[in-house]
């Protein structure tokens, strides 16, 4: 294949999304881990597959970076995940010296790719592998909006028995608990939800899509969610390599947009080839501009926070 996406983390997110991603026939994957012999079997078994699921993506597993040169984009899932009672917050110490490390190694092999950090605390991530790759911010993109969105939609599909496909959600802000659902914005064959459910439902599904996560993490015990993050990063990753301009809640780097300054921050942005290619702004309410203030402030603390961290 012409397309090469190298994915750093070999764990559930991201043996799952070389899987989307092989199957989808989007490209050829190089699955990068430091533990020996784990992204080699897991790479050999997707392989062998192959036959099965016909598709002729190529997938190498290797401990190394050499493989990973000339990649189109890298996705980023390397970090320990959450454990029940942890916040994504807790995660920061670890994760920012595991992301700043990875993104050294494939910057340094592929200066042109892009981008997608999927490792938690997402926004946070985003900061360190943006100030550590040196590339323009169009090509360092965080997967947060994408799968909160797709949980506000399952959620809604759930509640009005209707199909996943007739629906259409907006999670605007940080990855985190002060996230910014869009009932507003969010609707089903066109009619938005405040037009088909009371608002004490809609406050109730705007709930579990903020502790989305934690839920799953509540109910798995040893472990955090990874067949939905998976599927976010390849949507985002098949926008780019096919060009297609889709219009996805991503985070991206704001200067100004939003009210809001060198900040990586969930917006709509228009994904194509060059990464985020366009920042849409739309318009918000006062009550929507405050939820998305809080939120900034949010990541605001976690990137000074990461500032002590050296």
């Amino acid at each position: 294949m012409d397309k090469k996406v190298t994915v750093i983390g070999a764990g559930n997110v991201g043996a799952t999304a070389a899987q989307r991603l092989a199957e989808k026939q989007l490209c050829d994957v190089v699955l990068v881990d430091i533990v020996e012999g784990v992204p080699q079997g897991k790479a050999l078994d997707l392989n062998e597959a192959a036959p099965i699921e016909k598709h002729d993506s190529h997938l190498t597993g290797t401990n190394s970076y050499e493989d990973s040169a000339g990649s189109d984009i890298v996705i980023i899932t390397a970090g320990i995940p959450r454990k029940p009672g942890m916040s994504r917050d807790d995660l920061i110490s670890t994760n920012a010296g595991i992301v700043k490390s990875v993104t050294q190694e494939v910057a340094s092999r592929s200066p042109e790719a892009i981008l997608i950090i999927v490792s938690n605390p997402l926004d946070a991530m985003c900061h360190v592998a943006f100030d550590t790759c040196g590339f323009p911010k169009e090509r360092v993109i965080g997967m947060a909006g994408v799968l909160d969105s797709a949980r506000f939609r399952a959620f809604i599909s759930m509640e009005l028995n209707v199909s996943v496909e007739n629906t259409h959600a907006f999670v605007l802000g940080g990855h985190g608990d002060t996230m910014v659902p869009l009932p507003r914005y969010s609707t089903v064959a066109g009619i938005p939800i405040t037009e088909l459910l009371a608002q004490d439902r809609i406050d109730a599904l705007v709930e579990r899509t903020r502790n989305g996560g934690a839920e799953i993490v509540s109910l798995l015990k040893t472990g955090s969610a990874y067949y939905a993050p998976a599927s976010a990063a390849v949507e985002m990753a098949e926008s780019i390599l096919k060009d297609k301009k889709k219009i996805l809640p991503c985070a991206a780097y704001l200067q100004g947009e939003y009210g809001c300054q060198d900040l990586f921050i969930g917006v709509p942005v228009k994904l194509g080839s060059k990464g985020v290619e366009d920042i849409i702004e739309i318009t918000l309410t006062d009550e929507e501009k405050q939820a998305l203030q809080k939120s900034a402030a949010a990541v605001q603390e976690l990137k000074d926070l990461l500032k002590t961290l050296g």
